[in-house]
């Protein structure tokens, strides 16, 4: 009776070892390193054992993509707390957690936002990490709408402009040295607008 507990705590095992593994390999070479072979190579498993585990690349950027959104909600859940910011600095602090996360983790984040994905986004079917995420965004900037506007068209264009400023950041789009005064001017672009001028 105890030896399919162990098998499955070793195939759990081998699971988060392959992403640890792919999420490494791209962060560090981008995703085009990232194959099963040369996963293979790394892990010391054979390719067989990959695909009892991912079908493909694809499921493997999948995965990885829902553990991001995953680690993303709790970063910004962390930065709407009480603590560091009180409430009416907490979009800066929201805004600054966001990029801070694209930043550190720039595969993941193409994962999540940039490789084609069957993640499925404002539907009845959309994973939890994903809602998670999305929740901190309109508990932080519902207050800061107006009447009659539709609170989660406004996080979405919120969260719009933020991803437009870290891949025009990422891109060399944008003058270097000035992260802080775009989130400044983001955060006062929004309707109460005072939330995001102390970033």
């Amino acid at each position: 009776m105890r030896t399919q507990p162990r098998r499955e705590r070793e195939r759990a095992e081998r699971h988060r070892t392959i992403l640890r593994v792919a999420r490494e390999l791209a962060e560090a070479e981008g995703w085009e390193a990232v194959t099963t072979r040369r996963l293979a190579e790394r892990i010391r498993y054979s390719q067989p054992v990959l695909y009892g585990h991912f079908a493909n690349k694809g499921a493997i950027v999948d995965a990885l993509a829902l553990e991001g959104f995953g680690e993303l909600a709790a970063v910004l859940e962390a930065a709407r707390s009480p603590h560091p910011a009180p409430p009416a600095g907490r979009p800066a602090a929201v805004f600054r957690a966001y990029l801070a996360f694209a930043g550190a983790n720039p595969a993941l984040y193409e994962a999540m936002f940039t490789l084609s994905t069957p993640l499925s986004f404002g539907t009845g079917e959309t994973p939890q990490e994903l809602r998670r995420s999305f929740a901190v965004l309109v508990e932080v900037f519902a207050p800061l709408t107006r009447d009659g506007d539709d609170v989660e068209t406004f996080v979405e264009t919120a969260w719009a402009a933020l991803h437009g400023l870290v891949l025009l950041t990422r891109g060399g789009r944008l003058r270097p040295g000035l992260e802080r005064q775009r989130l400044a001017v983001l955060g006062g672009c929004l309707p109460a607008g005072r939330g995001g001028q102390e970033a």
